[in-house]
């Protein structure tokens, strides 16, 4: 059977998501040719034939410091049960919670984690910007209150006493969250000061998501790379005329780095700028207390492998293993398989179709030290309260 040339494929999308092409009409020779289908459907098949590895554990019992437990499993403890198994199956010895809160919410959460499973997580905390405000006025909320910061401040330090392992900070912080006039509020408001010296002092490190990827600050058009995803979820646009540009995001966010060298930050998503490794590389050498992790981007890191590799060899002190999980097991998986194989041209997640980008991607071959660096040593760094979970999971012959 006569197949249609990828050329002939991609020759149009309109902003309706049909691929259509533009070509005359193929000779009468009673074969099928579908000349136009909706972008929805198109599944390209690759004709490659090239090394396949099937990784079903990471090499060195693993550390995964984003994850997302209250978010996603909805404090299920069926849920909870079954992601341990696919812990223990793929070597992962240590999950973290970021969804922990404050004060009661920290207690629950904590309760569901640790009472069954009390050497397998750790949870970062997060801050309650509205408090008992009116979600719909900000000038209720509790942020805009003269002893925020104090008050935060406090419950920061009964959090840690309460097992708390660092601070979570999620992209509403510069892209959601308002003022009393309705501006958003700034990432480098000195009003948030206390807070950050704080989490030093407290030796909780902050992972801050800042800004998402550039495609999403720039126009939905036959331009964008991610046209398809954004076309699914309009509301992860940020238009110029509505949000501060993503460069400006990111700026502030330094700011805030440069600005408290005593307190460790971790930058969510490969600091948020995963399509330009060499700036991130910058920021790594610029801020001695900076660390990142790559959740949810080997899609970005994969299809860059010669850059990503040099990315990983440069920086493997600063680099952490993260997954954005609980995923399922196919795509934990594929992230074995981009950090320690060569494979070529192979998904980035379990969906059948890519979720995030038109591509596929490359792995690209750690040597050991700098897996175990990536995937707990450098976690041990900056944890403490990791060793002695980790050390446990490790007794119980979790690697082979």
């Amino acid at each position: 059977m006569r197949t249609l040339p990828m050329s002939l494929i991609l020759s149009f999308v309109t902003c309706t998501g049909v691929l259509n092409a533009q070509e005359p009409a193929a000779p009468d020779t009673g074969e099928h040719v579908r000349r136009e289908i909706l972008l929805k459907d198109f599944r390209p098949r690759s004709k490659l034939r090239v090394q396949q590895t099937d990784l079903q554990r990471a090499k060195f019992p693993a550390v995964d410091l984003h994850t997302h437990f209250r978010h996603r499993f909805r404090h299920s403890p069926e849920h909870l049960d079954a992601f341990v198994e696919l812990m223990d199956r793929n070597n992962i010895a240590v999950c973290v919670s970021l969804d922990g809160q404050l004060g009661d919410d920290f207690r629950e959460h904590a309760a569901y984690l640790w009472t069954k499973y009390p050497n397998r997580f750790l949870i970062f905390a997060n801050i309650d910007w509205r408090g008992d405000g009116d979600a719909d006025r900000p000038e209720t909320w509790a942020c805009h209150r003269e002893d925020f910061a104090l008050r935060t401040v406090d419950r920061l330090a009964e959090a840690k006493q309460l097992g708390a392992s660092g601070l979570k900070l999620f992209k509403q912080f510069g892209l959601g969250y308002q003022n009393p006039d309705g501006s958003l509020m700034a990432i480098d408001d000195r009003r948030w000061d206390p807070i950050w010296k704080a989490c030093g002092e407290l030796g909780l490190p902050v992972i801050i998501h800042t800004a998402d990827p550039a495609a999403f600050f720039d126009k939905i058009d036959e331009t964008n790379e991610r046209w398809e995803e954004l076309h699914r979820h309009p509301e992860w646009s940020f238009p110029s005329d509505q949000f501060p540009s993503r460069e400006a995001l990111l700026t502030a966010r330094n700011k805030v780095i440069e600005r408290h060298p005593g307190t460790t930050f971790i930058g969510a998503h490969v600091a948020n700028n995963s399509e330009d490794l060499a700036a991130v590389s910058q920021w790594l050498r610029e801020f001695p207390n900076l660390y990142v992790g790559f959740a949810s981007r080997i899609g970005e890191l994969g299809r860059q492998p010669y850059t990503a590799r040099r990315f990983f060899l440069e920086h493997a002190d600063r680099i952490l293993f993260t997954t954005d999980g609980p995923w399922p097991e196919t795509r934990v998986r594929l992230y074995w398989r981009f950090l320690e194989t060569f494979d070529e041209y192979f998904p980035y997640a379990e969906n059948d179709f890519p979720p995030q980008g038109f591509w596929n991607i490359y792995g690209i071959g750690l040597p050991d030290d700098v897996l175990k660096k990536v995937y707990f040593e450098n976690a041990m760094k900056l944890l403490p309260d990791l060793e002695a979970k980790y050390e446990f999971t490790k007794s119980r012959k979790l690697e082979h």
